[in-house]
């Protein structure tokens, strides 16, 4: 069953585990790497998709999960507060930023940081968020290039979720967001990622709570994510892979 960005199971016995985890890692786990899991691990993943900030909110509102997977720095706040067990902390994937459109639409340079301002100012609407890690950044990078109030006057700006999808459905002619998710939507092309002088690459981690209920599952799931299967998941997923080479 599914509600909004949360993919809720009916099972509640041992065979479940419940995972929170940032949209960035979506495409990646969810073609790659869950199916795979749990049919030869015999565990159910119940999987709260959600950006790290909203996670981090939830957190420290009490909620609880088997496994977290999130943004190193906020990896780092979990781990000094004792949220999650330390010696499970494992790096998995950098994720980049990126722009894209609709599948076949024009697709303006971005390739320079003069090209992609030109870019955003020129468009009808950009779509980005403004929970995600990504829309926080292009908020306050927009006011830096001196073309924030140019773009917001136009802007599609959504409170969680997939950018992507706002460029499918003719809301905007272009997405702001990690590559990984851009790519998780069908129908957009990726058309370039942020000019190196004004890219973010953001590392996620994983680890499993202190306190959590299927320790068992939550480790199993933990050794697939630092897989050779995981590394090959996370390269087709938009990801660069941080595990370590065999």
């Amino acid at each position: 069953m599914s509600m909004g960005n949360q993919t809720v199971s009916v099972q509640s016995d041992a065979t479940v585990v419940k995972v929170m985890c940032a949209l960035a890692m979506d495409l990646a786990i969810n073609r790659g790497l869950k199916p795979s899991f749990e049919s030869a691990s015999g565990f159910c993943l119940n999987i709260d998709w959600r950006p790290t900030a909203a996670l981090m909110a939830s957190i420290a509102e009490g909620q609880r999960a088997d496994l977290v997977i999130a943004i190193a720095e906020s990896m780092d706040r979990l781990v000094a507060e004792g949220i999650v067990q330390p010696p499970t902390r494992a790096t998995l994937a950098d994720s980049a930023l990126g722009v894209g459109v609709r599948q076949g639409s024009p697709q303006p340079d971005v390739s320079s940081v003069e090209a992609f301002k030109r870019a955003m100012v020129d468009a009808r609407a950009v779509a980005y968020s403004k929970a995600g890690a990504s829309g926080l950044y292009f908020a306050d990078l927009i006011k830096r290039l001196g073309i924030a109030d140019a773009v917001n006057a136009k802007a599609v700006i959504i409170p969680m979720g997939f950018t992507a999808e706002k460029v499918v459905n003719g809301e905007a002619d272009l997405a702001v967001q990690q590559i990984s998710e851009l790519m998780t939507v069908p129908g957009v092309d990726v058309i370039g990622p942020f000019p190196a002088e004004i890219q973010v690459v953001s590392r996620f981690d994983a680890a499993v709570f202190a306190g959590a209920v299927n320790v068992q599952g939550a480790k199993a799931f933990l050794r697939m994510l630092t897989s050779s299967a995981a590394a090959k998941a996370y390269a087709e997923g938009g990801l660069t892979s941080r595990l370590a080479q065999p």
